[in-house]
């Protein structure tokens, strides 16, 4: 699998709740970790047990080692990783106590691909055997995962999308990506659908599928996600309870899963279903990459998932 986007270096809060306007808050924890939606997806493929590339830029300051540590450690093949002038990405992330999460986000080194990069990456997508998934982000360079998007499409790789930031997804490129991953907020925004339900978030899929894309797997705010897939009836798989800890890169961990079992051979109702078991097994810890599940401690939870019909 190779995984193209965001590499960030993360720097996380615990908090009671949100900062309100001119306060100071005090944090009962702190955390520097790796973190980035490119780097958390390979981790999680590693994980699992799929030899994962990562694609991305950093920067030449004392965050990039930071940034790149978690994957190091995880077995991701960093060595395609990029170099740009300037500040590593950076991401301040307050987690409150219910688990919510909100981030603030430095792109840095994530925005400015140096010149002739796009071009590595392409080379790369050229070189995979043809059984290999690619996924990326939309945190990266203007116009980078469109490239590389065409690129790995024209090579014949499956080619998985998660749509964040929503507003620089390219609609003419449906038709090139094979399975697209987006939250409820982020599938209104691609769509015009407001996503509070099974039923709408089959209603985003589809749309999505009507325009283009193979499979659309919507995730649900309550967990769990509605599979969506071109010329079969939409498929449920609802998250198992949890106490939600810290809710941070559990839809990377959701994409990395998906890409990883698609990989694997797998269908897209059974690679959803460790997809929704990995980022339910996320949220019930913290951080991302650190809380990132292998098969062995998935595998009970994956058998609570049992996809099924809408209606």
């Amino acid at each position: 699998m190779i995984s193209i986007g965001s590499i960030n270096a993360d720097f996380l809060f615990s908090v009671r709740r949100g900062v309100r306007p001119g306060e100071t808050l005090l944090a009962g924890a702190f955390l520097r970790t790796s973190g980035g939606k490119a780097a958390n997806r390979a981790v999680q493929a590693c994980r699992l047990g799929v030899p994962a590339r990562l694609f991305g830029c950093v920067g030449d300051d004392d965050l990039a080692a930071l940034a790149l540590a978690g994957p190091v450690a995880a077995g991701v093949d960093v060595g395609p990783v990029g170099q740009a002038p300037g500040p590593t990405g950076t991401a301040a992330i307050l987690v409150e106590e219910s688990g919510d999460k909100t981030i603030v986000l430095a792109a840095n080194a994530n925005d400015a691909w140096p010149s002739g990069y796009k071009a590595t990456v392409a080379e790369a997508i050229a070189s995979c055997p043809p059984e290999s998934v690619m996924t990326c982000d939309l945190e990266v360079a203007p116009g980078a995962p469109h490239e590389a998007i065409r690129a790995a499409a024209g090579h014949g790789l499956t080619v998985v999308v998660d749509p964040s930031p929503a507003d620089r997804a390219d609609p003419e490129l449906w038709p090139l990506v094979d399975h697209v991953t987006p939250n409820a907020n982020e599938a209104a925004g691609l769509t015009g659908i407001s996503v509070d339900s099974v039923e709408s978030a089959a209603a985003a899929g589809t749309h999505l599928v009507k325009a283009g894309a193979g499979t659309a797997y919507v995730k649900l705010s309550t967990g769990g996600c509605v599979v969506v897939e071109d010329g079969a009836d939409p498929v449920v798989c609802e998250a198992p309870e949890v106490r939600m800890i810290d809710a941070t890169g559990a839809g990377d961990s959701f994409a990395g899963t998906l890409a990883a079992r698609l990989e694997e051979g797998r269908s897209p109702a059974d690679a959803a279903r460790w997809a929704v078991a990995a980022s339910t097994w996320s949220v019930g810890r913290r951080a991302s990459q650190e809380s990132y599940g292998t098969t062995e401690e998935l595998n009970a939870l994956a058998q609570q998932v049992r996809p099924r019909p809408l209606r």
